[in-house]
């Protein structure tokens, strides 16, 4: 059995790090085990133009101090008012490494987002044309549509017409949930690829009603059918390039989750890594493990490999059921109060 595990040093491709007070208590924990993260722009006010990147950037660096050898990599949020010349500036400057499409009231912060899709498809064509991502939030929202069915209309309403109209502009679906995802994935040509998060790998739509509500297990997109939930960890685990990590790490304080009108998301970034690693190890595939985690991402965005190492180890840990954080209170990590084999090795 193995009891160590060196790979190199991973990155996370989607999470969210707030602003301000939130910023400086949860940067730290994707900053101990990535290398860099791909950032997710939906503050209020929403990160639309380059130089609103350049600000948040410079705030996440302060946040992380001298402490952390970490890059965060920044990402416009789309609108149907975006500046097209902003958005190449942006990307062929380095501030943005991608675009972000939330469509309008999808989940947290999103409101500003695109109504119809159409009406950014010049947007699409730039970013074709210079090479930039863009990433999705892929489900309707359409009212009339079940909330666990949303992400496998999107993908046949909205994604199969993105990829018809512009062939070779790149693509990551986030946070896919379905194994219509996977499968759509699985199938499309190299320029799409898909983030999966750790808590969509080990939880399915149950865990939301365990005994009662559980706000801590309550995400957009929804975690689905148990079905879908093994999809997932087979196309985790599949050596498949097309897949790579991507915690969607999304603190609420405890009482914003615990309200009349909880937050969606799910705060998995404090134990991420060994999170993941635990589903590789359950599927006997630790031997690609390191792929999934450090090196089918950097592929995907034409950036190396970070040079620097991590160390797992086989040793049981037991998550804290609650995370302090000063002014901003309680935050609820996943996996709180449970067991897990592995743990992260200082280096």
């Amino acid at each position: 059995m193995i009891q160590t595990l060196e790979i190199t040093r991973p990155d996370d491709w989607h999470v969210h790090v707030r602003d301000d007070n939130m910023l400086e208590q949860v940067i730290g924990f994707t900053a101990k085990q990535f290398g860099r993260a791909i950032i997710m722009p939906n503050l209020l006010p929403p990160i639309i133009t380059s130089k609103q990147a350049k600000s948040y950037k410079k705030r996440i660096l302060k946040a992380c101090g001298d402490e952390y050898d970490f890059t965060p990599l920044m990402t416009a949020y789309l609108t149907e008012t975006t500046n097209a010349q902003d958005l190449e500036f942006g990307y062929n400057q380095g501030i943005f490494t991608a675009a972000k499409l939330y469509p309008a009231g999808a989940t947290t912060n999103s409101d500003a987002g695109v109504r119809d899709i159409a009406n950014i498809y010049h947007l699409f064509e730039s970013m074709q044309k210079i090479g930039m991502p863009l990433l999705l939030h892929g489900e309707v929202t359409d009212s009339e549509i079940d909330i666990f069915d949303r992400e496998a209309v999107f993908i046949e309403r909205v994604l199969s017409k993105i990829i018809q109209n512009f062939p070779e502009l790149k693509i990551v679906l986030e946070h896919i949930t379905t194994k219509q995802a996977v499968e759509f994935i699985a199938d499309a040509p190299d320029n799409l690829a898909a983030t999966i998060t750790p808590h969509h790998l080990h939880i399915n739509r149950n865990a939301i009603f365990a005994g009662g509500i559980r706000p801590h297990m309550y995400c957009l997109p929804i975690a689905k059918r148990q079905e879908h939930k093994l999809a997932l960890r087979r196309a985790a685990v599949s050596g498949s390039d097309k897949f790579f990590l991507g915690t969607d790490s999304a603190p609420h304080s405890k009482s914003a989750k615990q309200s009349a009108c909880g937050c969606a998301g799910i705060f998995c970034a404090p134990f991420a890594i060994e999170s993941y690693v635990q589903v590789f190890d359950e599927e006997n595939a630790l031997d690609r493990f390191e792929a999934f985690a450090s090196l089918n991402g950097p592929k995907f965005y034409g950036l190396k490999p970070n040079e620097k190492k991590i160390k797992l180890i086989r040793k049981s840990q037991t998550i804290p059921e609650k995370i302090n954080c000063g002014d901003i209170g309680e935050l609820i990590p996943f996996h709180a109060g449970e067991k897990l084999d592995w743990s992260l090795a200082e280096v």
